[in-house]
């Protein structure tokens, strides 16, 4: 069948090049509108609890990841020149497209008692500039009078002062966040070279969409640098500079195939399916590699360039089909998961894996014809004397020493399984930042003197309309002490909710001492009913929905409603943490659940935990469960892609062995090495099953192409399916598979090692782990497949083995 095939291809070889040629040309248009995608929370599928929640919460209260805080340490912020250079920032920051409000210690307002009205007026602490010494100086005392503030705006042990920039969702779900933080980040730095102060800028805009740029330069950088290596090192191979330019060839177009996928189902390119592009080449190399080295071992055995292409496609068709369908069945199981941003990788990558198949099968052959000839230097490599002695001491070590073998196997197996047992699962929002980079710098920063500025949301639910009416001093008590409770947490900051704005309000009424921040007792509400009818707000203040943004059109009012939903049958009480980890996180969040059960009676009162913090959590936990149960279902049907593919099952656990190998020590190594499992690690077992079936395939397919050779020679052997046919070596079957395939294996390996090691220099663990990690795989499934596997057949295949199982 594959030779009728392969005179196919041939006979329609101008009609399939155009045909190719100008569905890349539409694959092309597509790829030029893919865009990236800004949206973190797709991680989570839509119906998942904590989803459900959290997208409830963002309706009702806005949204709470939308936050950029800017912090300064110095004693000099109230001298007149510092001072006066603070307003104008805030003044240029609110000028930025895209920014909703700007809080700071500048525009902070105080609550003035209006006995006349019997209103609470909300007045800027600071007047509107220039301002003189002594009004600083006023406002300063005013300010630092107002516990409210205290921990909020400034932390007054370490004279550290905060200014909190709201930036618009519309803005933040687009590619403007980037113009938007960038244009932020500039306006803080340039103050600070004015002023001579050191700025820390930190907050979930800024590490998102930092690290989101950050990552797509350095993988679009290292894959080019990874093709340019893999390039080099081709040419020095195949010394030919067509066969170079047709290799790349395959890979850019599969490329081209990856991105315009995206745009034809409406996908945007995230940090996930952005690997799409590295694994096309990580899967289109070696179809490149093998192709080529059988046709020119065929020219070689025939001198006659049609018949060794027609050799190359009957020969290496079947096994190329089994070697992209099983790769794209490892990464096309993710679309089986609940998860948005993997099935999305999962749709993309299985068929870009597929697709690279015809790629190849159509061009690589098509693209020969029309050249000429290879020279001898062309095929220089086939005699290599260097591989070819590697290879001769593998003959003698699944020929001669398989006892070893295996026993040095099942040892490090040991020693792996060993490492397995010391793995961690736990993720860091900024975990892949190495220790000095600034954003990680700048977020330990913010930890040390605010406790962090993770969002965590807890939302106490009444369960009935206007509910927080009924039985209010009761609540707010309750929920001032949850919230005494979470500020004693080393990693939480003291929370804001609707206790601290009645506490402001007390204060406020009673003249403004601090002695008096206290929350309203049953004595003081009936006094002071008619003072929360808020007045009209002063020029100048600005807000947004966030706790903390007073507000400008609704003076207090505005503040009570970021807390209170317009039922009043919610509040919210908003907590900024640290970067705990996924593994701490848990915890922390069942110690508050716990105290706060105690609190609220649970036939009362609902309280749900929300916020980024969780989703993140849950969205973490999802990925890592997503890839292990994608891993479990690949290896199930790959096992049937085999079974059909050999129809024998002692071939079966000849090539699933060698790939469990692979993918055990590489755990092993993890977990000796301290590398956490996280989503950008755990992907990089994916990887290493595709590389590692991909060459477990092509030796056994030669294997059983070599015994079928050697069957219609001789009339009698033994088959795959463990027929006794006893004239034909199984043993000289598999030493001349290892002569014949090995050369390829060994030159895909280089290559993609070499391709794969370049990623080691990156500054993102993630990357860099992606690196190192497959490039180590690569290594031992070379190994395993080139030795172990071997060996394996030897002793599965041979005839005492067999005479032992009838």
């Amino acid at each position: 069948m594959w030779e009728s095939i392969a005179r196919l291809v041939l006979k329609f070889r101008l009609f399939l090049l155009v045909l190719l040629l100008s569905v890349t040309a539409f694959m092309a248009w597509h790829a030029s509108r893919v865009q990236m995608s800004y949206d973190f929370t797709r991680t989570v599928p839509t119906d998942n609890a904590k989803y459900v929640e959290y997208e409830s919460f963002r309706k009702r209260f806005g949204d709470d990841g939308n936050l950029l805080v800017v912090g300064i340490q110095t004693d000099k912020l109230f001298q007149q020149s510092v001072f006066s250079d603070y307003i104008a920032l805030g003044d240029t920051l609110k000028k930025i497209k895209g920014v909703v409000s700007v809080l700071d210690a500048a525009v902070a307002v105080n609550l003035v008692k209006n006995d006349s009205t019997q209103q609470l007026k909300a007045v800027r602490i600071f007047p509107d500039p220039p301002l003189s010494q002594a009004a600083i100086d006023s406002g300063k005392a005013i300010l630092l009078g107002l516990p409210f503030y205290r921990g909020l705006l400034y932390n007054p042990e370490t004279h550290v002062w905060l200014m909190v920039v709201n930036v618009s969702n519309e803005v933040m779900n687009t590619a403007g966040r980037i113009v938007t933080v960038g244009a932020i980040t500039q306006a803080v730095e340039d103050f600070g070279r004015r002023q001579g102060i050191e700025v820390h800028i930190s907050g979930l805009p800024l590490i998102r969409t930092k690290m989101a740029v950050k990552v797509a330069h350095e993988t679009t950088w290292f894959l080019l640098g990874s093709v340019l290596l893999m390039t080099i090192i081709l040419f020095l191979f195949f010394r030919s500079f067509s066969t170079l330019m047709l290799s790349l060839a395959v890979v850019i177009i599969g490329v081209v195939f990856s991105l315009g996928t995206m745009d034809l189902f409406g996908y945007k390119i995230t940090l996930l399916n952005a690997l799409t592009p590295t694994l096309v080449v990580v899967i289109g190399i070696p179809n490149c590699i093998y192709f080529l080295n059988k046709y020119h071992t065929s020219y070689n055995d025939t001198g006659d360039k049609r018949l060794a292409l027609v050799e190359m496609i009957r020969r290496m068709g079947i096994v190329t089909l089994f070697c992209n369908l099983t790769a794209a069945i490892g990464f096309g199981v993710f679309a089986l998961t609940r998860s948005a941003i993997l099935k999305e990788f999962g749709v993309v990558a299985g068929i870009n894996i597929m697709l690279l198949f015809f790629i190849s099968f159509i061009l690589i052959p098509i693209v020969l014809s029309y050249l000429p000839p290879p020279k001898v230097r062309h095929t220089r490599y086939l005699t290599n004397r260097w591989l070819t002695a590697i290879l001769d001491k593998l003959e003698v070590w699944t020929t001669n020493h398989r006892v070893l073998v295996y026993s040095i196997t099942l040892i490090v197996l040991a020693g792996a399984v060993a490492g397995m047992f010391r793995l961690k699962s736990e993720g860091f929002i900024v975990d892949d930042l190495p220790k000095k980079d600034p954003i990680y710098l700048d977020l330990k920063f913010f930890e040390r003197h605010f406790r962090g500025v993770m969002p965590l949301e807890i939302v106490i639910d009444t369960k009935r309309r206007k509910g927080l009416r009924l039985n209010m001093l009761q609540t707010l008590d309750s929920v001032d002490r949850l919230s005494r409770y979470i500020a004693a947490q080393p990693d939480m900051a003291r929370p804001l909710s609707l206790a601290e704005a009645a506490k402001f309000i007390r204060q406020s009424f009673y003249g403004g001492d601090s002695a008096s921040y206290a929350l309203p007792n049953s004595f003081d509400l009936p006094l002071m009913a008619s003072y929360l009818s808020m007045g009209s707000q002063p020029a100048g203040v600005t807000t947004g929905t966030s706790p903390g943004g007073m507000g400008a059109k609704n003076g207090l009012s505005q503040l009570i409603k970021s807390f209170v939903d317009s039922n009043q049958q919610q509040l919210r009480i908003s907590v900024n943490m640290a970067d705990v980890g996924s593994a701490r996180l848990p915890g922390l969040l069942d110690s508050l659940q716990k105290r706060s059960a105690q609190l609220f009676d649970s036939s009362r009162y609902k309280v749900e935990f929300t916020g980024t913090s969780v989703t993140y959590l849950e969205g973490s936990s999802f990925i890592i469960k997503g890839l292990k149960d994608s891993i479990e279902w690949a290896f199930v049907l790959i096992a049937a892609c085999m079974l059909f593919l050999f129809r024998s099952v002692r071939i079966l656990l000849c090539s699933l062995i060698p790939n469990i190998i692979p993918l055990i020590i590489t755990a092993g190594i993890m977990g000796w090495v301290g590398v956490r499992l996280k989503p950008s690690t755990v992907i990089v077992f994916s990887i290493a099953l595709g590389i590692a079936i991909d060459i477990t395939i092509r030796f056994l397919v030669n294997y059983k192409q070599e015994m079928a050779h050697r069957l219609s020679i001789e009339g009698e052997g033994t088959d795959l399916s463990g027929i006794e046919l006893p004239r034909v070596d199984s043993h000289a079957v598999v030493v001349e598979t290892i002569h014949k395939t090995g050369i390829s294996i060994l030159y895909t390996s280089m290559v993609l090692i070499a391709g794969f090691v370049i990623f080691c220099f990156s500054d993102f663990g993630g990357i860099e782990a992606l690196g190192w990690l497959t490039s180590v795989t690569l290594v031992i499934a070379t190994l395993t497949n080139l030795i172990f596997l071997p060996s394996l057949l030897m002793s599965l295949m041979s005839p005492r083995s067999r005479r032992s199982r009838s």
